[in-house]
């Protein structure tokens, strides 16, 4: 019986991993080291930031699905956000080696404000060797986890963790000037004792989808995990770290005892729906531990705990159709007024400079890149199928409310959405939300798309989603 069980498993192994009525699934996963350089620049802030520590090292890591038919890769990246031009050398590179159609890979940044930069973001600058390194090493991410396919089952699930997402935008009771010369109704992190504030504007998502890869042998290929949460932080000023992202897949893979195996286990932890959510709650019921790294692996461990719950009842299949779908739809920029340029000229000819200090010394910089931006710009939506799970992606940092619009209307009962995915055009709030103002909202390089965005955005997304169905 023994000798009969292993002589199947050998031809099951030698077919390529053919399910029983002669379909094919197969995994593989692999991480590449995207580590800056210590004297470069990281993104996140105002100011530039030069790296003089590399706390943890950071990651492009992947997963590629192939169901016998169609394959498909999904790469995260220990980024702040990835341009893209970037992600389509990335996929370029990596579909010369692969195979793989560039439409069919999903590469996108988990939103560390501790890593290298790799697009420009207020007064930080990417390093052009570091763009190239980075091309390089995310293609070889989903190259290697190519090379590393092999028979396997997945399965998904959600969880829930209510207490780590707080929307970070408050009602005010008077308005305030913000930096461009106008009124804001909001205030994003508006402090606890902020006698002006009146309560958060909008939900949150605690939804936590969690997709668990398996080999045949028994040993775990990869986790793909999503939650709607900013970064939390707590670095100190120019430290390299991957943030909770790294930790929380740290965690899952000792949790999985996926320690040490033949083929390294790899965990992602994506970026969901988080624009206008963190980890602070204004209430003042909460507070963040002040210590340097103690809070984010504080949100990692609950987190961590929550999806290996979610792990122990995944039910597995063997097989599962893949698909992806993909469309550029054009919007407008919110360009400045000639009125504006001139408030913005005169801010920055009264600044000490050359680096900008102040909130309006630095949106009066932004003004002048905004006033030279096209008109409109083409945004990259894109879909993928994985069995009767859908994963949508944008290229912004979508509020918490899209991300529950687009899983309440989907074709599909399973859904969640990977935010910053495949370029990068800033925040994306809801029309309602444009109309009250707060830093989100403000014309930027972070901040530019029309107000009406984010409809056409869950409109399409919705039209892709439901293709694959």
């Amino acid at each position: 019986m023994r000798y009969t069980l292993l002589l199947t498993f050998i031809i099951f192994m030698q077919t390529g991993g053919y399910t029983q009525d002669g379909k094919v699934f197969e995994a593989g996963a692999a991480s590449s080291n995207i580590t800056p350089k210590i004297g470069t620049s990281t993104n996140g802030y105002f100011q530039d930031n030069p790296i003089t520590h590399i706390h943890d090292e950071t990651y492009a890591k992947a997963i590629v699905l192939y169901d016998g038919e169609t394959k498909l890769a999904i790469a995260v990246s220990d980024l702040c956000v990835i341009k893209r031009e970037t992600a389509q050398n990335a996929k370029q590179r990596a579909h010369e080696i692969t195979g793989i159609p560039m439409e069919n890979m999903m590469l996108s940044a988990t939103h560390t404000h501790s890593g290298g930069t790799s697009c420009p973001v207020f007064q930080s600058d990417p390093d052009p060797a570091y763009l190239t390194f980075i091309e390089e090493r995310i293609a070889d991410a989903i190259i290697r986890a190519h090379n590393n396919l092999q028979p396997a089952r997945i399965g998904w699930d959600s969880g829930s963790e209510p207490d780590q997402v707080f929307c970070r935008r408050w009602n005010l009771k008077e308005p305030v000037t913000n930096p461009l010369g106008t009124k804001d109704m909001v205030a994003m992190n508006p402090g606890v004792d902020n006698p002006n504030k009146i309560d958060p504007t909008a939900p949150v998502d605690p939804e936590l989808p969690v997709v668990v890869i398996q080999a045949l042998t028994g040993e775990y290929i990869g986790l793909l995990a999503n939650y709607s949460l900013h970064y939390v932080g707590g670095v100190p000023k120019g430290d390299v770290s991957a943030d909770y992202f790294s930790l929380f897949a740290n965690n899952m893979e000792t949790l999985m005892g996926a320690q040490n195996q033949s083929v390294p286990f790899v965990g992602i932890m994506s970026n969901g729906t988080s624009g206008d959510i963190n980890n602070i709650d204004f209430s003042g019921h909460f507070v963040q531990a002040k210590t340097p790294y103690v809070q984010m692996e504080y949100v990692a461990n609950r987190l961590a705990a929550e999806a290996f719950r979610v792990v122990r009842e995944i039910e597995y299949q063997d097989w599962v159709k893949l698909g992806s779908a993909q469309k550029d739809i054009t919007l407008g920029i919110r360009k400045p007024t000639s009125a504006e340029v001139e408030r913005a000229k005169d801010i920055i000819a009264k600044a000490e400079g050359p680096v900008m200090i102040t909130r309006e010394e630095v949106y009066a910089r932004e003004t002048m890149f905004m006033k030279d931006y096209p008109s409109e710009a083409p945004v990259l939506l894109q879909a993928f199928r994985i069995g009767d799970l859908a994963i949508g992606a944008i290229p912004c940092e979508p509020f918490a409310a899209i991300g529950l619009e687009l899983k309440e209307k989907s074709a599909f009962e399973d859904m969640f959405t990977i935010s910053l995915a495949n370029g990068f055009h800033g925040y994306l709030p809801t029309p309602e939300q444009h109309a009250l103002g707060g830093y989100e909202t403000w014309r930027a390089r972070t901040s530019h798309l029309e107000v009406n965005a984010s409809t056409e955005i869950v409109a399409t997304l919705l039209e892709l989603i439901k293709s694959l169905k």
